[in-house]
Formats: C-alpha cells, structure tokens, sequence
C-alpha cells in the first residue's frame, strides 16, 4: 500500500490523486495518524480530485478546508470531480477580509 493522494484539510470531502488511477485501484490517503482507502469507480487523472462521499445535485465541494465550488449533478463516492460535474461558486472576499486594524 502506498499513499496515492492527499487529503490537505480533515473537513475536506475530496482528495487529490498524485498518481493516475485506474478505475477499479484503491486510493490511499492519510487523515491524521490513519492511513484510509477508497476504490476509484472511474479513472482517475494525475491531479485530480476523487470523490469521498456521495454528493447530490449542488452540494458543496470542500478542498484546503474551504468550498472549491458546487457539484453540478450527483456524484457517487469513488468518481472523479472536475469541471464537467461541478462548477466554481463567486466568493464575495471583501466581506471575508479581516481588517488588522493597520497592524500587519
């Protein structure tokens, strides 16, 4: 067994393969002190996203801890994410912005 993705956030609900990973292949990732697995259900790209759950039409799609976008239709645990199944959401990052006062 040999770690083949990462999982960068432990609330994120996706991985990132760092090899290409063919359908039917176990991907492996580490979340804390555990080292957890999941088979890919479809070929999976070299950096691309697998996902961890089963997401409905529009669900969120949480990467680095924070939303990547919405799945533009279901998703089963297993399948490949990408821009053909989920679409980026604007952010409004003004409002987001924590003012230091003027202190850095």
């Amino acid at each position: 067994m040999k770690i083949n993705a990462l999982l960068i956030d432990d609330i994120d609900n996706v991985v990132t393969c760092v090899t290409e990973v063919p359908a039917g292949y176990d991907v492996y990732y580490r979340k804390g002190d555990e080292i957890l697995s999941l088979k890919a259900e479809e070929d999976i790209p070299y950096c691309h996203k697998i996902a961890l759950k089963d997401f409905a039409k529009d669900d969120e799609v949480i990467k680095y801890g924070e939303m990547l976008g919405r799945t533009a239709e279901a998703v089963a645990k297993g399948h490949w994410l990408w821009d053909k199944n989920m679409y980026s959401v604007p952010r409004d990052y003004d409002s987001e912005f924590v003012s230091t006062g003027g202190k850095e």
